[in-house]
């Protein structure tokens, strides 16, 4: 039944992972990768506050939301891919941003959802 439930999850966050990336990259004229990292840092939050809801929250739930849907909607290869991409078209900049602020932004969503998460339940 965990494996149903991660793949249902799935099913709702790769394809709202490829439309969110394309919208939000339609409205930026630029090579930064801004549908890539606000999926990631969505993602983040997401999970986020699902590991802050502890025990409160039931095994289920997690493999759908966390593992399925997360796991879909958060990429980590196409991250990793497009800022290969922007080092090899000499946009130095745009490569170490992206590197830069994915990290500590998706660290900051994390630790944001988490704490606020954990202090609501606790």
């Amino acid at each position: 039944m965990t494996a149903v439930l991660v793949f249902v999850g799935a099913m709702v966050g790769a394809p709202l992972r490829y439309l969110t990336d394309r919208l939000v990259q339609s409205r930026h004229d630029s090579l930064f990768p801004w549908g890539t990292l606000s999926v990631n840092i969505a993602g983040c939050l997401v999970l986020g506050a699902l590991a802050g809801a502890g025990t409160a929250l039931p095994g289920p739930i997690l493999a759908l939301a966390g593992t399925g849907f997360c796991g879909a909607l958060t990429t980590y290869s196409t991250f990793s891919y497009e800022t290969l991409r922007l080092t090899e078209q000499r946009a130095y900049f745009y490569a170490a941003m992206n590197a830069a602020v994915s990290i500590i932004a998706g660290l900051g969503a994390v630790l944001l959802a988490y704490s606020t998460t954990a202090a609501l339940i606790a």
